[in-house]
């Protein structure tokens, strides 16, 4: 039922905003009318209007735009530029340790190969369906959560997210920190502030830039990570028995779900970085590009991860890539540290975005938040110096935390993204009342018990699944220490809020219809 739902809102013709019409010299045309991607209009437009330097997602250098609907005026950029956008997002040093979990819990090289593989891909195809939600309704992808839990209960979800954005980069500057200084000089304390700086920097200039970035960097690193990962292949000697054939079911599936959960953790940001795309996109080009740049990424780096970790008995994360760097040629791995450790900064920097819009909604939750560059400066420095100050205390052995870290993600974003795309595939099949969204008296209300309820018994419903190095729960331990948790969130919350929204469904289309966004 679920495929048949999204097989026929992707074949069909979604529906367009309507464009706003401004009183200019040169009036643009109605969106169904002219060319989005035309480079000469954009330019012939920004001459008219006396603004050559202005920014289509902002005005001058900055971005303006925060947790506001983007106008079609303003729509624009390519659907393809999200494959590359993700696939450098995701090949980061975070994504490789992943690799690393499997031969640390004992697991062979194939197996633990084809667990990342298959877990990769299963949490990609989530983030990629979110991805779609961005043009349709040109909102970042927390704030669309008030839909499902009310314009105050949203906050429940947007909690559990401002976590995992913490995280992630806590341990993006660790590592980043760690390769600039194999060569560069200067305590630990100080590239923590330098590289929060500029990843501050990029932030704040937004959307535009750190696309740009992105993209250019996808070639160096396919290039560079194309010679390591042959070089690898060549001359890492792995063991042909024993570890490179163990297979124990319950490490297969914790590692299954330590992948799936590191994928599903980008849903929580996926549409803020395709919101600027024009409304009328084919749905079906903005999640091929999306999962094929995300999901390739990670099976690249995560099963090099394992390689490395089935050769090296106790991989760190910087010292493999320039020991096996090295023996390609002489200072080769020293130059992909280096390279990869900036790379984590605009990671970073797309990190502090994120965070940026999923606070500032949460607040606007409670107190209306006028969109400024000067509320996004705010935001962005608040949540950087959190994470600074985490940093600071994260112990040496930090590799058993993140894998915690991990699995934590994944138990608390399940339920959200179950709930999240059943509502906009199968219960309101992507019609939105937008300004409904920041009003609390409009039509999702400030709590809503769907939503909430759905999400609670999924979490509770996973917690008997749950296996950490803390906690193992009943159902865990009658399934030999496996952890099955996230395919029963899954279930449970998607089930549950669809059957609550039934009522819902004939009322989406109509309700939506008469106040959506243009």
């Amino acid at each position: 039922m679920f495929h048949m739902a999204v097989s026929d809102f992707l074949v069909r013709r979604p529906r367009r905003f309507r464009a706003v019409q401004v009183v200019l010299p040169l009036e643009p045309a109605p969106v169904g009318q002219r060319d989005l991607f035309d480079d000469d209009y954009i330019r012939i437009r920004r001459f008219m209007t006396g603004n050559r330097r202005r920014s289509l997602s902002g005005t001058g250098l900055f971005e303006v735009r925060s947790i506001d609907h983007i106008p079609a005026e303003e729509r624009h950029g390519k659907v393809w530029h999200q494959g590359p956008f993700w696939f450098t997002g995701n090949f980061v040093l975070t994504t490789m340790v992943t690799g690393f979990i499997g031969p640390a819990m004992g697991l062979g090289l194939s197996w633990s190969v084809l667990a990342l593989v298959l877990g990769a891909c299963f949490g990609t195809f989530f983030m990629a369906f979110h991805a779609n939600q961005g043009p349709r309704m040109g909102l970042p992808q927390m704030i669309q959560s008030r839909a499902q839990f009310g314009v105050r209960g949203a906050v429940v979800p947007f909690a559990a997210v401002t976590f995992v954005y913490i995280g992630f980069n806590v341990f993006n500057v660790v590592l980043a920190t760690q390769g600039l200084r194999l060569l560069l000089p200067g305590g630990r304390e100080l590239w923590y502030v330098l590289l929060i700086g500029v990843s501050i920097i990029l932030a704040v200039v937004g959307h535009d830039l750190l696309h740009l970035v992105q993209r250019w960097l996808t070639y160096v690193l396919i290039a560079m990570f194309g010679i390591l990962t042959v070089g690898a292949l060549v001359n890492l000697d792995t063991p042909e028995a024993g570890v490179a054939d163990g297979l124990s079911w319950t490490s297969f599936l914790a590692v299954f779900s330590v992948a799936a959960g590191y994928q599903i953790s980008y849903a929580v940001y996926v549409s803020d970085y395709s919101r600027y795309l024009p409304a009328n996109v084919p749905a079906v080009k903005v999640i091929s590009w999306t999962y094929l740049g995300a999901a390739g990424s990670a099976v690249w780096l995560m099963s090099l991860g394992a390689l490395i970790a089935s050769w090296m008995p106790a991989p760190d994360a910087i010292t493999s890539l320039q020991e096996v760097g090295n023996g390609i040629a002489p200072g080769f791995g020293t130059a992909v540290v280096l390279v990869s450790s900036l790379a984590l900064i605009t990671v970073m920097a797309v990190n502090a975005y994120g965070a940026m819009l999923t606070t500032t909604s949460a607040i606007d939750s409670f107190r209306p938040v006028r969109p400024s560059v000067r509320s996004r400066v705010v935001g962005i420095v608040s949540v950087e110096l959190v994470v600074f100050v985490v940093a600071l205390v994260l112990p040496d052995d930090y590799l058993g935390s993140f894998n915690n870290f991990l699995l934590l993600m994944l138990y608390f974003l399940v339920p959200w993204t179950a709930v999240n795309l059943v509502d906009f595939y199968l219960v309101r099949r992507g019609e939105y009342s937008v300004s409904a969204i920041f009003d609390p008296r409009g039509m999702y209300g400030r709590w809503s018990w769907r939503g909430l309820l759905s999400f609670a018994v999924g979490f509770g419903t996973m917690v008997p699944f749950f296996a950490t190095s803390f906690f193992t729960g009943p159902g865990a331990e009658a399934l030999g220490g496996a952890d099955v948790s996230f395919a029963v969130g899954l279930v449970v919350s998607g089930s549950l809020y669809f059957g609550l929204s039934r009522g819902l469904v004939a009322q989406a289309a109509p309700a939506a219809g008469a106040t959506s966004a243009g």
